[in-house]
């Protein structure tokens, strides 16, 4: 996880320009999750996640053999073109989201248990949340 600084400014710039409260959040080699909480009246989660992609994405040359389709769009190549996007229902549905992401890193294989993984907002969420 040599680029985590990369992704930690990318994340926070974008978070003082368009503010938003990480409920839970965990970083992989490829890949992250996070739970937001957005200002009332925004709901702009896709301006938000393209910014921090963008950022992060400026740190590293273009890599070869893109599809013509990425090229066009001028991507990188490390982000996927989407997000999958899920809205809250209730606290139930909010801890059942934030047990989802803090175990991915030990879904992936990436560490055996879920508060070894360093880039994950796990510690703070058993010591503010629970």
């Amino acid at each position: 996880m040599s680029n985590i600084s990369a992704s930690r400014a990318a994340y926070m710039d974008v978070q003082k320009q368009y503010p938003f409260e990480t409920v839970a959040v965990c970083v992989l080699p490829n890949h992250i999750h996070a739970i937001w909480t957005l200002p009332p009246d925004d709901a702009d989660y896709s301006l938000r996640w393209r910014l921090i992609k963008t950022k992060f994405s400026a740190h590293f040359p273009h890599a070869e053999n893109l599809s013509a389709s990425k090229q066009r769009r001028n991507e990188r190549g490390i982000w996927q073109r989407r997000f999958y996007e899920h809205t809250v229902r209730d606290e139930t549905d909010l801890q059942r989201c934030a047990d989802y992401i803090h175990f991915n890193p030990v879904k992936h294989g990436l560490c055996g248990n879920v508060r070894d993984w360093a880039f994950s907002s796990f510690h703070r969420y058993v010591r503010d949340v629970l």
